[in-house]
């Protein structure tokens, strides 16, 4: 079992920054695949970024030059830098953890990002 509890969603204004943080209650070396997904109201769940043990990283082509997906090993944190944000971005960010890469899942509480004037 792997517990997952991500941080610092809030409110920010269009162009505005946030980072978020998902504490791992296991070493993250060990996982497979860290991931911050996020579903908007009336939207599906959406892959945003991915990160591999390996370091292979894959964003979505809507969040691709503006989100940053990063890891602190030595912390058990993975992290989701938001920059440039717009009101499209609202929504609940969830972390994900793909233990093996054979579709164990372990997902987060999520925390909500809300962009607006």
């Amino acid at each position: 079992q792997v517990q997952l509890v991500e941080s610092g969603g809030g409110l920010v204004q269009p162009g505005g920054s946030l980072r978020l943080s998902c504490a791992v209650s296991r070493n993250i070396f060990s996982i497979y695949a860290m991931g911050w997904y996020r579903q908007a109201p009336g939207k599906e769940r959406e892959l945003v970024a991915r990160i591999t043990s390996g370091s292979s990283i894959n964003y979505a082509d809507s969040v691709k030059g503006r989100f940053t997906i990063s890891r602190d090993n030595a912390k058990n944190t993975v992290y989701l830098q938001m920059n440039s944000l717009k009101p499209e971005d609202t929504a609940v960010y969830y972390c994900n953890a793909d233990l093996t890469n054979w579709g164990d899942y372990y997902w987060g509480q999520g925390t909500l990002v809300t962009v607006s004037s």
